[in-house]
């Protein structure tokens, strides 16, 4: 059965796939466990559980994400595109506590267990939902994310261009993205699209890029 994704987009995995991190619905068996985000700035102990991204550890590019990017805007509407259960959305909403902070992902136990750790952190200016959720009329003044590369190119495309779009004029999107996955591609597609993106930093295989808010229709 096809997945939608944040942005109203309905994937069909690969048949090697099998279920993962963007099921709706996990069928996998509740396995929970604990993991500690460890950041100059922060220290979580988050809870995850089996059928959501990387269950046993904090991703990587996730953590290169979360210790290369410039601090979030402090006010504004934030959003973590495909947010699992929370890292990237938790370190933007305790690094701006006046902002409003969205993360999105399809996973329902994601999103509940990301709800719990936002709990558990006393972070009372995080949300987590489905797109389908979300008020169609926010922009967002930064959007953070360790996009689901594997839903396939043309999935990722179609749900960047969604979110990417919904940039405020002055907003800036930074993606974590490996290389041997497609960065350096995927940095073409974006400026041939029409958003300014540069590289960042690079480091351990995986490329930061900063994508601004594009001012021209999509070619």
């Amino acid at each position: 059965m096809g997945k939608r994704y944040p942005g109203g987009h309905v994937l069909i995995p690969s048949a090697h796939v099998g279920e993962h991190y963007f099921a709706e619905s996990p069928q996998a068996g509740s396995r929970p466990r604990a993991v500690d985000l460890v950041l100059p700035d922060l220290h979580l102990r988050l809870s995850t559980d089996t059928g959501m991204f990387s269950p046993d550890r904090i991703d990587t590019g996730t953590r290169i994400l979360l210790e290369t990017v410039p601090p979030p805007p402090p006010d504004g509407n934030l959003l973590d595109l495909g947010c699992g259960y929370g890292p990237i959305a938790l370190t933007l909403a305790a690094r701006a506590p006046q902002a409003q902070v969205y993360g999105l992902d399809v996973n329902q136990r994601a999103l509940d267990t990301a709800a719990a750790n936002a709990h558990a952190a006393g972070l009372t200016n995080v949300s987590f939902s489905t797109a389908d959720d979300l008020d169609p009329a926010l922009r967002f003044a930064a959007i953070w994310s360790n996009p689901p590369i594997r839903i396939g190119k043309q999935a990722l495309h179609a749900l960047l261009a969604t979110w990417l779009d919904r940039l405020t004029p002055t907003g800036t999107a930074h993606l974590v993205v490996q290389k041997h996955l497609g960065s350096d591609s995927l940095q073409r597609w974006l400026t041939d699209q029409g958003w300014t993106t540069t590289r960042l930093a690079s480091r351990a295989a995986y490329r930061i890029l900063a994508v601004t808010a594009r001012t021209e229709p999509a070619p």
